[in-house]
């Protein structure tokens, strides 16, 4: 589950020159795709917003807009803005984003890789901004990308790898594209459907929980500033102290078999990665967790769910709440 490099060395050489080329070539022929006749200004702009790798400012309303974090893209279309490229982080296909946010779309937009980005896709697409605020945090990325477009990147204070809040995500994306007020109604609305089922749910207050996923034959866990793990908390849930305690700046740690006992807790939620959940309902190693023993293991098996609560975007948490606060009510029933 480990996130590799970003951009291994020797692709950094070799795309530099072409990039600064493709980055120089596109778009100064008709300026800013917001710009009227006379050259003007959008309202509102120029606008400087804060990184972890210093303030960026952009200059004029974005026109092509290249969502490269992951749920940039779900977080613009929310806000009524469909990116001309995006990072296809799930695995989707077509869009790129889950199946709650795809029908925002009304023409495809470009795959531009994730971890390891086309540069020259990007470049090709005339970007005015790139948006990269929920990523590896790595200077080296941002520095990759900066020569063909505006980069933002995670807001400052950002520690863990992928731990933008979905607040910091929406306000930060809304604040570049000038959906300031757009950006804090869909804050608002979520916060207030968490305090809805907190209120509906005082026992998640006291319940202690851990999220694990299985991945390429290993399990592992989600640390405290992972979008899952946000999400869990939101509703109220305790995370397990034993794996907070395990986290080192990544959102996931790996669990060796003898290991896997960690995710045992009051409420244990695990799902699959790139397989079905087939082998998680039967396999004696987490099945022998106390949680599994006693039935207060949720398995999501649902894929779209899955994705849904992996999300980390408004959009996606909203569809993730429909299936995963029914599960945790019935789980600890008993």
């Amino acid at each position: 589950m480990n996130r590799g490099p970003l951009i291994r060395g020797g692709s950094i050489a070799a795309g530099a020159l072409s990039l600064l080329l493709l980055a120089a070539c596109g778009g100064q022929t008709t300026g800013s795709a917001q710009e009227g006749s006379d050259g003007a200004t959008a309202e509102g702009y120029p606008v400087t917003v804060e990184t972890l790798y210093g303030d960026v400012t952009i200059e004029d309303e974005p026109g092509n807009v290249v969502a490269l974090g992951w749920s940039d893209a779900e977080t613009a279309l929310a806000l009524g803005v469909q990116p001309v490229g995006v990072a296809d982080w799930q695995g989707y296909g077509g869009t790129g984003v889950g199946p709650w946010a795809a029908d925002l779309f009304e023409e495809e937009p470009v795959e531009v890789g994730t971890m390891e980005p086309n540069l020259e896709a990007i470049a090709s697409l005339e970007p005015d901004v790139i948006l990269d605020t929920r990523s590896d945090n790595s200077q080296e990325r941002h520095d990759l990308l900066s020569p063909v477009a505006p980069v933002v990147g995670p807001p400052p204070g950002v520690e863990v790898t992928y731990g933008t809040t979905w607040q910091q995500q929406t306000r930060q994306v809304a604040q570049v594209l000038g959906k300031e007020e757009k950006g804090e109604e869909a804050v608002k609305e979520l916060e207030d459907r968490f305090a809805h089922i907190r209120e509906d749910n005082p026992g998640f207050a006291d319940t202690t929980i851990a999220v694990g996923a299985y991945y390429d034959g290993q399990y592992g866990a989600y640390v405290p500033g992972d979008s899952r793990v946000d999400l869990l908390q939101d509703l109220g849930f305790q995370y397990k102290s034993e794996i907070t305690e395990m986290a080192d700046g990544a959102f996931y740690v790996d669990l060796s078999p003898e290991r896997v006992e960690v995710l045992d807790a009051d409420l244990t939620v695990v799902f699959p990665i790139g397989d079905t959940a087939e082998f998680l309902h039967e396999d004696p190693v987490l099945q022998s967790i106390p949680s599994a023993e006693d039935g207060r293991l949720i398995i999501l098996d649902d894929p779209e769910l899955a994705n849904a609560f992996s999300s980390g975007s408004t959009l996606g948490i909203s569809y993730a709440l429909d299936g995963i606060v029914p599960l945790a009510r019935e789980a600890l029933a008993g």
